[in-house]
């Protein structure tokens, strides 16, 4: 399975990306696919991933911005993110894994992120914020 990021870059605080992840390979279907980032000097963070039902799941800080979403017949996931703020600033990277770690990753503050462990990967795309 080969997870492959695109579309980062750096853009003024209010601005807009469009992240997009195409996905080769096969994935279990019980899987959820979705999206964490990284900043240097902090911990790991999820961002959002897509649930059974195919509703996006989101952490606190960028629900009403971010919006995530799957084209299946190009097996490729994107996440739109409006109205960037600086904090936004990270590495992110798609990954595939269990529900469970997903959702504990984005709704327990008890949860270490570092103990994260999607099945797969990719090597990410860097988002930048100014102010």
């Amino acid at each position: 399975v080969k997870l492959m990021e695109s579309g980062g870059g750096s853009v003024q605080s209010g601005g807009s990306l469009r992240l997009s992840c195409t996905a080769s390979g096969y994935i279990d279907s019980s899987d959820r696919m979705g999206w964490f980032r990284h900043a240097p000097d902090k911990a790991p963070e999820g961002v959002a991933f897509i649930d059974s039902d195919g509703s996006g799941k989101y952490v606190d800080s960028v629900k009403g911005r971010f919006t995530i979403s799957q084209d299946n017949a190009k097996n490729t996931m994107y996440l739109q993110m409006n109205s960037l703020k600086p904090e936004d600033t990270a590495m992110y990277y798609c990954a595939a894994g269990p529900r469970e770690e997903w959702w504990t990753l984005l709704t327990d503050p008890r949860r270490n992120a570092y103990s994260f462990q999607p099945n797969y990967w990719g090597q990410g795309t860097q988002v930048t914020v100014s102010a």
